[in-house]
């Protein structure tokens, strides 16, 4: 570590430093003026949460410093469906738009590395188990009298502080314990509780939604840097993300709901509780798929929406001032479901939107991966885009759904999908941290940098 660095002498260098961004070369940063263009993030999170992050901050333009472990890289680089070359599809994606460094952090001279990349770096991201970085010395306390104005973005189970913040952030555990999970499954119908275990989404989604309030969070202390006048006036602040919070801040009226009428919401299966009609519909299957269950998602729940409907389906008996307001069909949501699922049974879902969709209703399939990547208004959209993996010479497409939100006259684009473990070791730690050959193979010899696989 460089403990013998006077900080003085690093603040001098720093803007020089962070000038030399503007002269990378051109495959290496975006072709145009992107909202993030100019800012380094130094990652050194794995798996979902932090990189997702991650992903969203590069995709607008910033580099992104993905720090591995060597040999192994990010566990998600293995996870789940694996390519020709035994990576996954998932890294190409979650990875796209990073430069993969390879430095073992359990090494001090790895460490030295990574806190000489912090000093040039604006933001550093990671979702270690909080008080990691302060046993590597790689914490704020130990890396801002070097860069006063490096942003932290923290991401964990729990956050920095309280009596969880030790505990290992699974987003499993953390979507259970937010409530999340409790509001999803089949309610029994004498009581109302779950019957059985709750039904949870095919996808870690306290990952991505932490991921998503990290990326928020990056951008307003960036912002909030943006405002001061000068970088030395700034000092730099600590985003700290919880999966739990993450989820929590999904949970729309449940809180103030049980504070001021002491309701506990619960499960509601494909419905939405105190709102009706939104629910799934069973239709015919088609007849090609004879054995594929068929769903419709019907949103009526709008007054005059509903009326539309009940009139298109033949029932207007379900109508006037009984079932005028929502309130008013809630407490008559059994008969309304019935009637509308009796009428959905007998068609198959395109009988059922193109019968809906004539008088305005909203409705939609419940479509698959498959059904997804050929749906036109994706292709017409570009929602899901080919990303080129490989040599131009040995390569392969990767579909992969686009980054948004789309900005207007804002060009951002994935420029190349998650790179080969290690592969950007030479144009980093060479080019940019100005570490001499002599260094760098010796690093190398010494395991304190990883080979490019």
């Amino acid at each position: 570590m460089q403990r013998n660095i006077r900080p003085s002498t690093l603040h001098l260098s720093l803007h020089s430093q962070r000038r030399k961004l503007a002269t990378l070369p051109d495959q290496t940063l975006p072709k145009h003026d992107l909202p993030l263009s100019g800012i380094r993030v130094l990652e050194l999170g794995q798996v979902i949460a932090g990189p997702f992050c991650g992903q969203l901050l590069g995709h607008f333009g910033a580099e992104i410093i993905k720090v591995e472990p060597p040999n192994v890289g990010d566990p998600l680089r293995v996870w789940r469906e694996l390519d020709v070359d035994g990576v996954s599809p998932w890294w190409r994606s979650i990875g796209r738009n990073k430069k993969s460094v390879t430095i073992d952090l359990r090494k001090e001279e790895g460490r030295g590395l990574v806190q000489r990349l912090a000093i040039k770096s604006d933001v550093l991201l990671e979702n270690f188990k909080p008080g990691t970085l302060e046993k590597w010395n790689l914490g704020p306390a130990d890396l801002h009298p070097y860069n006063p104005s490096l942003i932290f973005t923290r991401v964990s189970g729990y956050g920095q502080s309280g009596p969880w913040s030790s505990r290992p952030g699974y987003a499993s555990v953390c979507e259970a314990e937010s409530g999340f999970r409790y509001i999803n499954g089949y309610p029994d119908p004498e009581t109302g509780v779950l019957s059985g275990p709750p039904v949870r989404p095919n996808i870690s989604l306290g990952d991505s939604v932490a991921g998503l309030h990290a990326a928020f969070g990056t951008v307003l202390a960036l912002l909030t840097r943006q405002k001061c006048q000068t970088q030395s006036q700034y000092q730099g602040q600590t985003v700290d993300v919880s999966i739990l919070e993450s989820m929590i801040n999904l949970m729309e009226g449940i809180i103030p709901e049980y504070d001021r009428k002491e309701k506990i919401r619960g499960p509601s299966g494909s419905s939405v509780t105190g709102i009706v009609p939104t629910n799934a519909y069973p239709c015919k299957p088609f007849p090609s798929t004879p054995h594929k269950p068929a769903f419709v998602v019907i949103g009526a729940n709008a007054d005059s929406i509903y009326n539309r409907m009940m009139k298109a389906i033949g029932r207007d008996d379900l109508t006037g001032p009984n079932y005028a307001q929502n309130h008013h069909r809630v407490k008559r949501q059994r008969e309304i479901e019935e009637a509308i699922s009796e009428w959905t049974a007998q068609r198959t879902a395109e009988e059922v939107e193109n019968v809906l969709r004539d008088v305005g209703v909203p409705v939609g399939q419940v479509l698959s991966v498959k059904e997804i990547v050929e749906n036109p208004h994706v292709e017409a959209r570009e929602i899901v885009e080919d990303v080129w993996v490989g040599s131009k010479e040995n390569g392969w497409n990767v579909k992969m759904p686009k980054v948004t939100p789309v900005l207007e006259r804002c060009e951002a684009k994935t420029r190349w999908a998650g790179p080969d473990l290690g592969q950007h070791n030479r144009e980093v730690l060479v080019d940019e941290l100005g570490l001499s050959e002599q260094e760098f193979e010796d690093y190398q010899r010494k395991g304190v940098i990883g080979r490019a696989i």
